[in-house]
């Protein structure tokens, strides 16, 4: 089943989308928005499941599917908590910076909890205020979960993900390294990101295995190829995992999101890989791409996005076929 929040209003009107996403019909009548979908899935899923089976009969209303008119499925939530689940990335990024990277980042997740106040819609602009603060995109999976209690075991984490999504989760690179040196965590350097038009179910993934989501996410920047990195592969971390973490200490809520970090795999020889362009997978960020050009050469590059730059991000099925729709923004100027 394939869910999308159409635009208008804070949290947008619910939308149930055919598997090729050709086609949507109203879901209004059964839930006003995803959220309160959220609040009562247990009765609410088998009517929306009803509804999309009707609609791939043809026997409902429906609606030309356009990914423009989505906002994000949530368009805003009451958590966002990002994880670090690619610890590839974690250690690259770190390497370039001149950081230690602690042992403890193999076996206990990195976790911050970003602002869910209010999210980008996946073909609306990026905002960019100062090019001095270095915008970077970061291609990710991300899950929405029900209500997932305090010391949830991983089995329980599971069990609670209701669907998926792709994320661009956005960075200001250059105002991070001034906020670690706080010891208090992301705020600034962290603005708003943006989601795919659509969320899956994980049943209708042919991908989705322990609670990992297999397949290359193809992130693009002004047409190029960046990166078509494995979500499935180097994933240190799975979605349960990384649930559980996040509720060791608390309860979610349902409509939770709960993001995978930069997706990222290794190079065959263990190292960190090669751009698409010489045979390798690339990056779901231009952070990473900087490191890899400062631990070549000394120092990076390659720019960060500036005004008029183009990023898309989309996963495929074995037909080619878009599975969530993409995410496809530009960077607009101040």
């Amino acid at each position: 089943m394939k869910l999308a929040s159409l635009k208008g209003g804070r949290d947008g009107r619910l939308v149930v989308v055919s598997n090729d996403l050709a086609w949507f019909t109203e879901a209004h009548h059964i839930a006003p928005t995803l959220q309160a979908a959220m609040d009562h899935w247990q009765g609410i899923e088998p009517v929306l499941r009803g509804l999309a089976e009707s609609l791939e009969h043809g026997s409902v209303p429906q609606e030309r599917f356009h990914e423009h008119q989505a906002a994000s499925p949530l368009p805003r939530a009451y958590q966002w908590a990002d994880g670090s689940a690619y610890v590839n990335h974690v250690a690259l990024v770190r390497q370039a910076r001149g950081a230690e990277m602690p042992e403890s980042f193999w076996t206990d997740p990195l976790m911050y909890q970003g602002g869910s106040d209010g999210f980008l819609a996946p073909r609306d602009p990026i905002p960019l205020a100062d090019q001095a603060w270095g915008l970077d995109l970061e291609g990710e999976i991300a899950v929405i979960v029900g209500d997932v209690p305090q010391g949830a075991s991983r089995e329980q984490a599971l069990a609670a993900i209701r669907l998926v999504m792709l994320c661009n989760d956005v960075s200001l690179r250059n105002l991070i390294p001034g906020e670690l040196a706080k010891g208090f965590g992301f705020f600034q350097s962290k603005p708003a990101s943006a989601f795919s038009p659509v969320a899956v179910t994980p049943d209708e993934l042919s991908g989705w295995k322990d609670g990992k989501l297999h397949g290359a996410l193809f992130v693009e920047l002004n047409g190029k190829p960046l990166g078509e990195a494995d979500a499935g592969v180097d994933m240190t971390f799975d979605f349960g995992t990384l649930v559980a973490h996040a509720a060791k200490t608390r309860s979610l809520s349902a409509g939770t999101i709960v993001g995978s970090g930069t997706v990222s795999n290794r190079g065959p020889d263990g190292g960190p890989g090669k751009p698409v362009s010489e045979g390798g997978v690339g990056y779901s960020c231009l952070a990473e791409v900087r490191t890899i050009e400062t631990i070549a050469s000394g120092a990076p590059k390659t720019p960060f996005l500036n005004a008029g730059d183009i990023v898309r991000i989309e996963m495929r099925d074995a037909k080619r076929h878009s599975i969530f729709g993409a995410i496809e923004q530009t960077v607009a100027a101040p």
